[in-house]
């Protein structure tokens, strides 16, 4: 299989490439990054790219989780990626030989912010984050009219034994500040890296079709989260982050953290997917213990 990955630098997209040449798929990988293929501005999707694709993985978007939400990092983030979704839906409708998947990426804050459990049919919120991967889906969906089937990855908060997002947590709570981020009681939707690849290339290989919530089964409040992981590094107690401090710090981009979802990867165990790790404890022992 010859698979394109849009983004190939990031976390994610890195395990993805890892994954898929180790099985023997050929990949091309495009990024603005040096050794990759990504000429012009962050929108400029090289068509060639698809020459022979079987599928396109686009895992590119300026991080979330990045400099404050001013109004134009959040202008680059909605450019980043529903600017650059619509050009590569553009080129597959360019190139009449690409009839194959297109995996694009999305995330659980399309659902917004509450305490009920969510599945892939539930439908999206009302806040930025929310609208912000509504309109990602839209752009993307739009592949379809060509007969691409079109994946919508939701992703929740991906643990791996690198950045940027388990070793920070992690070294806060091996100096004691690991407690409570405001009350705590926010979901925390999170997701081992070996699963989270793990779904795309189930995705991949399959018939799926729509979105996909990658998240682990086990999804746990806050508070629990802190708490497994200040067991799993050693250290009984960790102080708790007020909300106010965060918001000071972070501004709106504050709201990831003090809000959850509660999603369920209901596409995924229905479709036969069996995770390496369902629960929190065993796998933040697999990544930092």
């Amino acid at each position: 299989m010859r698979v394109v990955i849009v983004g190939s630098t990031g976390l994610i997209a890195r395990r993805v490439v890892e994954a898929l040449r180790a099985r023997g798929d050929e990949v091309v990988e495009v990024s603005r990054s040096e050794g990759t293929v990504w000429p012009g501005p962050p929108e400029a999707f090289p068509e060639d790219a698809l020459a022979g694709a079987d599928a396109v993985i686009n895992l590119a978007g300026a991080p979330l989780a990045g400099p404050r939400w001013t109004d134009a990092y959040k202008e680059e983030m909605r450019s980043s990626r529903i600017d650059l979704t619509r050009e590569i839906v553009e080129a597959m409708a360019r190139d009449t030989d690409f009839d194959g998947a297109f995996l694009a990426g999305s995330a659980v804050g399309i659902y917004g912010t509450g305490d009920q459990e969510l599945d892939e049919s539930s439908p999206p919120g009302d806040d930025y984050l929310a609208t912000l991967c509504h309109d990602w889906e839209v752009a993307a969906a739009e592949a379809a009219r060509g007969g691409v089937r079109v994946v919508n990855l939701r992703t929740g908060l991906v643990l791996a034994d690198e950045g940027p997002l388990l070793p920070r947590l992690a070294s806060l709570a091996k100096t004691g500040l690991g407690g409570a981020l405001g009350g705590g009681d926010q979901w925390f939707p999170w997701i081992h890296i070996d699963d989270e690849v793990g779904i795309i290339l189930w995705a991949l290989d399959g018939a799926v079709e729509g979105p996909v919530n990658l998240t682990a089964p086990g999804v746990v409040r806050q508070k629990q989260f802190a708490r497994e992981l200040r067991g799993v590094v050693g250290r009984p107690f960790g102080l708790p982050t007020p909300g106010f401090a965060l918001k000071m710090a972070m501004g709106e981009a504050a709201g990831m953290a003090l809000s959850g979802q509660r999603p369920a990867p209901r596409v995924a165990l229905d479709g036969g997917y069996e995770f390496r790790f369902p629960e929190l404890e065993p796998a933040l022992r697999d990544l930092v213990g």
